[in-house]
């Protein structure tokens, strides 16, 4: 049975993500990444995702310029895609990685610009 924290986590984790996108996660998930699943779910979305010090636009904020630092693509796909859900504008987004270019690096930020190109394609914004 899953946990409150867990049951917590599923909750953000649908309105920042979108119900379609971590129902798959969830359902895919096998004995090798289900653990995974869980811990994510309830100590990432149930429990930093829903602590009292930020608000979920200035951590979506924070995620994009983390996930360019760190060139994760697919992740900032799904966190651009949160980002819009949590409020920023494309304007917001465009100037976090005009930010991020002068700490990350110029080609991290290119990489992000195009992810977020292609969300903002799909989503037809």
């Amino acid at each position: 049975m899953a946990s409150e924290l867990f049951e917590k986590g599923l909750k953000t984790r649908r309105e920042v993500l979108g119900s379609e996108y971590v129902d798959a996660a969830i359902k895919n998930a096998d004995s090798f990444t289900q653990e995974l699943q869980e811990y994510v779910t309830s100590h990432c979305w149930g429990d930093i995702w829903n602590r009292p010090g930020l608000d979920r636009r200035t951590r979506s904020f924070l995620n994009l310029a983390m996930l360019t630092a760190l060139n994760r693509p697919h992740e900032l796909k799904l966190h651009v895609r949160g980002a819009l859900n949590n409020g920023l504008t494309k304007d917001d987004i465009k100037e976090v990685f005009l930010h991020a270019s002068v700490y990350c690096g110029v080609p991290a930020a290119i990489d992000s610009f195009r992810v977020a190109k292609e969300v903002f394609k799909e989503m037809g914004i």
